[in-house]
């Protein structure tokens, strides 16, 4: 199926939640954000979220990829973690401390360590690539080099995680 017919089968998901979800869709990604005020009335949404999207799964004849599905519970780091099971259709979706979404490695506290810790080795390679090939390519070869790979790392989603104060081991 083609970009834009996947795009026009999966434009109603975001309907069928009846706003107890906020649906993040990208490309072939779904996300979605639940909030709760307290855990029982949370784990009672995310049950009748998970059988709205039983549901519109069935009803338009998908199937929920499992081992790429996991849920993770925002907090700081001060706060004390609810023990919440999410369960899809009989297996348990699981609990993640940290996840890669839309390119950017996020942990439950947002803190940015994940992602800068993941960048790192990268634009270390991407320095060693130039610095290894300098002394063969002309200055405007190195230039391209550079904005190809190690600015392109560097500065993806810098808006996000630029004014941490981990973003000082990048910089």
């Amino acid at each position: 199926m083609g970009p834009l017919l996947f795009l026009l089968y999966i434009n109603d998901l975001p309907h069928a939640l009846l706003d107890k979800a906020t649906p993040i869709l990208f490309a072939d990604d779904t996300s979605l954000i639940i909030t709760g005020k307290n855990t029982s009335s949370f784990q009672e949404d995310i049950n009748v979220i998970f059988g709205q999207i039983s549901q519109w799964l069935q009803d338009n004849c998908l199937s929920l990829n499992i081992s790429k599905s996991n849920f993770m519970q925002f907090s700081n780091e001060a706060s004390n973690y609810n023990d919440i099971n999410i369960t899809y259709e009989n297996t348990f979706i699981t609990t993640v401390k940290e996840t890669k979404f839309l390119g950017l490695n996020i942990n439950n506290t947002l803190s940015w360590t994940t992602h800068i810790d993941k960048i790192i080795p990268k634009l270390c390679s991407a320095c060693f690539a130039v610095r290894s090939v300098r002394h063969f390519v002309s200055e405007q070869m190195l230039q391209m080099i550079y904005f190809s790979y190690f600015h392109s790392i560097m500065s993806y989603g810098m808006i996000f995680w630029g004014q941490s104060f981990y973003s000082l081991r990048v910089f």
